[in-house]
């Protein structure tokens, strides 16, 4: 199977753009992620899954916490940012909740404590307790087949 097709098919998959942050020896460390999920209610688990290779999967383990900063429509320039996509940094002001940094204008937020992690392939899918959520009458930013969307409402 082509890696480029089987990246090019998962790309289809319209998803919502996190950034994962977290804070070790008093510096922010931020991620811009996808792969993220719920994973149960009771108790309330979610997953993000981390390459081995990122920076941020030692700094996970390292802290032991790390908070979920779900982007809203108007936070693309941060998502690229964190992706390493600009060729100009811009400083972020981080707030904090719940002990963790996180990003003020997100659409919402999730803080975890390190439940377990588990090696899956070439990345770590950590799983996290959650602490606290936070929730702002937002829309979100999507991605699909490499490009920033909008939801538009569909006519019935």
């Amino acid at each position: 199977m082509d890696d480029r097709l089987f990246r090019n098919v998962m790309g289809s998959f319209a998803t919502g753009v996190t950034v994962i942050t977290t804070e070790v020896a008093k510096e922010v460390h931020g991620m811009t992620a996808n792969a993220f999920m719920s994973v149960s209610l009771s108790p309330k688990l979610v997953a993000i899954s981390i390459g081995e290779k990122a920076n941020m999967h030692q700094f996970i383990k390292d802290s032991k916490q790390f908070a979920i900063n779900i982007l809203s429509s108007k936070q693309q320039n941060e998502s690229k940012q964190f992706a390493g996509q600009l060729h100009s940094q811009t400083e972020i002001m981080f707030a904090s909740y719940k002990g963790l940094p996180i990003l003020e204008d997100a659409l919402a937020v999730v803080t975890c404590e390190l439940h377990s992690e588990h090696v899956v392939g070439d990345h770590t899918i950590f799983i996290g307790h959650v602490t606290g959520v936070k929730l702002e009458q937002k829309d979100p930013l999507l991605f699909s087949q490499g490009k920033y969307r909008e939801i538009k409402e569909l006519s019935e």
